[in-house]
């Protein structure tokens, strides 16, 4: 497969960060550009990875999620899974990340072997509703850093989500309607399939049941849930992102009890600033002994560090012998 597009003659092969996002400099190619591009790169369907690009190289996952938001994707490119394809003398290739259905990494193969891994968004535990993630073997790396400080270790996925179970249950017991609040996007489907597997009946906020109707598109069901129209029958949990918790759209919810399910759980009085009553931290992303398990098994010589807690990840990559550092506006990483 053949991305068109020549290489931009007399600039040296790097990757830096613009006001649009990461690109690599001698090509046309953006990585998560944040803002309209002649070609970029988008790792999965999340608002904050996409935009509206000139060509978008992406899985078919991640596309179909970028036209339910945006519209139809001018110029798409659907690659699959660890099929390589060529961008002028580059050889790029995607590999699961393991985040959210469809979610990828891109390897960037030079002619004579060298090779750099890009990562968004990354999670290396199972998931019940995403591709496991691949170790992608590289001789550098480019990592996001979100959950990179050493306050974020996760608990186990099963004690995370039986405690959810146990939560959910509780209020059903006491006559309550239990609300789990949660990205439309991925958080809610995992939790989503787990409760229904758990013979749960599920009803969901129009914007994550759209989405839910797309991973069963996709190959991914879940059921039974039904859309949300002002009411829940008995027994139901009840599906809702967070933003829209505190609009009075759940006012006619009536008793409730609400728990909001993310990674940032771990952090003092998560429950509070999200208008829940108890915060579950489940993710989709890996936590930090995660992020340095997972460099650690790429074998990548050099590490690049970005956004979150970029600089905390890096220190502590150094502090395993590992040469790394954060990727900001004054620097360029040299690859070739």
């Amino acid at each position: 497969m053949q991305a068109q597009g020549a290489l931009y003659p007399g600039l040296p092969m790097s990757v830096e960060l613009r006001r649009t996002g990461l690109h690599l400099t001698g090509t046309p190619l953006a990585l998560d550009a944040m803002r309209k591009t002649p070609l970029s790169f988008v790792s999965h369907g999340h608002s904050d990875h996409i935009a509206r690009h000139e060509r978008t190289i992406a899985t078919a996952a991640t596309l179909r999620f970028m036209a339910h938001r945006l519209g139809p994707v001018k110029d798409p490119m659907a690659v699959a899974y660890n099929q390589p394809f060529e961008l002028g003398p580059l050889t790029l290739e995607v590999l699961s990340a393991g985040h959210i259905l469809g979610s990828a990494q891109l390897r960037v193969v030079r002619g004579d072997g060298r090779r750099i891994v890009y990562t968004g968004d990354l999670n290396v535990t199972p998931s019940l509703t995403a591709e496991p993630v691949q170790v992608a073997e590289c001789d550098t790396l480019v990592i996001e850093a979100t959950f990179g400080h050493p306050r974020y270790r996760f608990p186990p996925k099963d004690e995370v989500l039986g405690a959810v179970e146990t939560w959910v249950r509780q209020q059903l017991e006491r006559g309550a309607v239990p609300v789990l609040l949660g990205y439309p996007l991925g958080k809610s489907q995992e939790a989503m399939k787990y409760l229904s597997g758990r013979g749960f009946p599920l009803v969901a906020h129009p914007s994550i049941f759209e989405v839910t109707q797309l991973y069963a598109e996709l190959g991914v069901r879940i059921e039974p849930v039904r859309r949300f129209e002002g009411t829940v029958q008995p027994g139901e949990v009840l599906f809702f992102p967070p933003h829209q918790a505190r609009t009075g759209a759940l006012a006619p919810v009536w008793p409730r009890a609400t728990a909001v399910l993310t990674g940032w759980a771990l952090d003092p009085g998560a429950a509070h600033r999200y208008g829940a009553q108890v915060a579950f931290p489940l993710s989709d992303h890996a936590d930090c002994p995660s992020l340095v398990g997972y460099v650690k098994a790429t074998g990548a010589r050099e590490v690049i560090t970005h956004h979150g807690f970029a600089e905390e990840l890096a220190r502590l990559l150094r502090e395993e012998g590992i040469d790394a550092r954060t990727l900001g506006k004054p620097q360029q990483l040299s690859l070739f």
